[in-house]
């Protein structure tokens, strides 16, 4: 394993730009009606991989990289022409291996099935496969898609050392994410003093962050530093701190006259007086871009917008009301002016993966135009998937150039070999 950051093959060929994620993404937009669901399938998948993971008793850093090699693996593939599914347990299995946790193929087939069938058996889809040899012929085409770059990165680390605290409880697996210098934040004295509550807020964010593409776009110690300025606002004791400091600098430039002061007494009321910690100069002393840390916050903001329209709890009768949404979505906009109305159903959110998800009944808010906006849940995802999936098919069975072309990598390979 690389045991620096910009060395690794992290840094060099998996920090891609957005116009990567759109090429990626050509195909699938293809055959949604809305790019947003597209958004939504990534915290589908991300959850999905979570809920594996903890069937799987993984810990959290393998979850995460299991993630990221599924995000790895859909930038060279469509949803459309793959199964998620089964790439979601392949990445599971693969990243137990890469993170020295390995699971037996067998298990990640069990618990891969009792978990994903429950979703499938809903719309007569066929379940996950039970043979083992269909997860392992899928290790090998994750792998050979993933280049062998097997090495991950984490903002866990980062985190932990910024703030200098939990760094006893990193396994040695994660050394070199961060080292004490000028490379990641400047000199390096003073690291930031947090409560374990905000140490922990900070931590929620990191893993929220893997329900979007961040981890693509951004180093891992960006996506901390990032981490940590939300929990500064955030977190109610960081920002009482941030209101403290900026109320006691205010009143420092505002004292008159003090020239009558002695300086033996000066020196005792400073003394005296506790000085909050300087949160504001400790983030501006960071030798990063600030403008790049915001701009992931505010991705952040947006994927919690997003979240907040997902129910994780939704059946099939909630899929059909967002089909329904959808649709008079769809109806909308190929009507300019027209305005439907359909009626609210629930949705629940949920602002940090680690400490649950918080359930909030609500009336769906309507957009400017009128439209309501639409509430997506994992049954309608897994229609989506199903009706990506058969379209896809269609056209490859019948393009307009009336002879069919491989619509799948087994099948590719076979055809290059003859």
């Amino acid at each position: 394993m690389a045991t620096d950051f910009w060395s690794s093959s992290h840094y060099k060929r998996w920090i891609v730009d957005r116009a990567t994620l759109r090429q990626a993404r050509s195909d699938d937009l293809q055959y949604v009606d809305n790019p947003e669901h597209l958004a939504f399938l990534n915290i589908f998948t991300a959850n999905l991989i979570s809920r594996l993971g903890k069937k799987l008793s993984l810990r959290q850093r393998v979850v995460a990289t299991a993630t990221v090699f599924f995000r790895r693996f859909y930038v060279k593939n469509s949803y459309c022409e793959t199964d998620p599914f089964i790439v979601a347990a392949a990445c599971c299995y693969v990243a137990a291996k890469a993170e020295e946790s390995p699971v037996h193929i067998k298990n990640v087939v069990s618990e891969a099935r009792a978990l994903f069938s429950m979703l499938l058996r809903e719309y007569g889809i066929k379940t996950f496969p039970s043979d083992n040899s269909k997860l392992a012929e899928m290790e090998f085409y994750l792998v050979d898609e993933l280049e062998c770059d097997l090495t991950v990165f984490h903002p866990y680390r980062t985190l932990t050392t910024l703030v200098g605290k939990g760094a006893h409880a990193i396994s040695q697996a994660e050394a070199g994410e961060a080292e004490d210098g000028p490379r990641y934040w400047g000199t390096g004295e003073g690291k930031l003093e947090l409560s374990e509550p905000a140490i922990q807020t900070a931590w929620f964010i990191i893993n929220d962050t893997y329900r979007s593409e961040l981890c693509l776009l951004y180093p891992p110690h960006l996506i901390a530093i990032a981490a940590i300025y939300l929990t500064l606002v955030f977190n109610a004791n960081t920002r009482a701190t941030l209101q403290a400091s900026t109320s006691a600098s205010a009143s420092q430039h505002s004292q008159s006259d003090p020239a009558r002061r002695s300086s033996r007494s000066s020196s005792s009321s400073s003394k005296k007086q506790a000085q909050p910690p300087d949160l504001i100069g400790w983030m501006a002393g960071l030798n990063v871009s600030m403008s790049l840390v915001a701009t992931i916050a505010q991705e952040m903001i947006a994927l919690y917008a997003l979240w907040d329209r997902y129910n994780e709890d939704g059946g099939p009768e909630q899929a059909r009301a967002a089909a329904a949404i959808a649709a008079s979505m769809r109806s909308a906009q190929s009507h300019r002016g027209a305005r439907t109305t359909k009626g609210s159903s629930t949705r629940s959110g949920s602002v940090h993966s680690g400490s649950g998800t918080g359930s909030n009944a609500e009336t769906p808010e309507s957009k400017d135009d009128g439209t309501p906006s639409e509430v997506v849940t994992p049954m309608f995802l897994v229609q989506l998937l199903l009706r990506m999936r058969e379209a896809r098919m269609a056209d490859l069975a019948h393009p307009a150039s009336g002879r069919p072309v491989a619509i799948n990598k087994m099948l590719e390979r076979t055809q290059a070999a003859g």
